[in-house]
């Protein structure tokens, strides 16, 4: 596979590492980026393998809370440009197909395609194809959570309309509910705790680790603690519980829920696009292959 600039560029921005290092690396991992980086973790060559997923699309997300406080909605509505984004059709239209599933209980995105949208007959699915049509972007109803509220609180939070959290607590107050879902907006957790961190996930840190250490020569005992050392490091980063507050870094989560005697049951967090890859068209080099030319 031909490795190309823009390959070795974006290696370079997620991992930190020299660009012949990156180029090296991608020869061998004969192009995929995410094998590319995971053998640069366990040479000991990328500094930091950044694990978010790509924001690749754009697209809004809407949060909304029924009128008993019994369960809320997470969703996402992807499209091509931010400047559709902000489009009063694209949103009216998101917020209609928030207020379908929110009234009928409706997670099943399949299902709610099929309902009626609004005070006409016209189905969801009808509406996003007339809105594709009217538009010229396509319209995706990428996900929806609707989360029942278990415990006392359903904290939510919008960072513009590119990042959404819902987090169910029990104890506490309205108060905290909002900053834990502030919190988990600006810090990323993976899990409550770490109870719930998968067993892949874990494994494949553990190995990376464990590779990293034999690099550095050091004695079988030392290296051990070395891996056992940075795993905790791991699971404190990527576990609410863990983390350090944000309005208040000197105390983590648990600190945090300990002193106000409540507990989070689960929190859920979307940001538009991530984890879908983007085609960047490069028109000028697309036009010159079309007529034979090359750049």
């Amino acid at each position: 596979m031909q490795i190309t600039a823009a390959m070795v560029k974006e290696l370079r921005e997620r991992t930190g590492a020299g660009m012949m290092d990156c180029k090296k690396a991608l020869q061998e991992a004969a192009g995929d980026i995410e094998a590319a980086i995971e053998a640069m973790r366990k040479s000991g060559i990328a500094k930091a393998a950044k694990k978010a997923g790509r924001i690749a699309s754009e697209g809004i997300i809407l949060i909304k809370v029924a009128d008993d406080a019994s369960r809320a909605a997470l969703l996402e509505v992807n499209c091509e440009t931010d400047f559709v984004a902000k489009d009063a059709n694209f949103q009216n239209f998101a917020n209609s197909v928030i207020a379908v599933a929110l009234d009928h209980g409706q997670a099943d995105l399949d299902v709610l395609k099929g309902m009626p949208v609004g005070e006409g007959t016209a189905s969801v699915e009808d509406a996003r194809l007339e809105l594709v049509t009217k538009i010229g972007e396509n319209i995706d109803i990428r996900r929806l959570e609707l989360v029942p509220r278990r415990g006392d609180q359903l904290g939510t939070y919008l960072h513009g309309n590119r990042i959404g959290v819902l987090v169910d607590i029990s104890g506490g107050d309205e108060t905290l509910a909002k900053d834990l879902a502030m919190h988990i907006a600006a810090s990323r957790p993976v899990c409550v705790d770490q109870a719930q961190v998968p067993a892949e996930l874990l494994a494949k840190e553990q190995e990376i680790y464990s590779a990293q250490a034999l690099e550095s020569g050091k004695p079988a005992a030392i290296a051990e603690q070395m891996v056992s050392g940075r795993l905790s490091k791991f699971l404190q980063e990527i576990t609410l519980l863990g983390q350090p507050f944000v309005k208040d870094p000197d105390q983590s989560v648990a600190q945090l829920l300990q002193a106000h005697q409540a507990a989070v049951n689960s929190f859920v967090r979307y940001e538009v696009g991530e984890g879908i890859e983007k085609k960047e068209q490069d028109f000028a080099a697309e036009v010159m292959n079309q007529a034979g030319m090359k750049k």
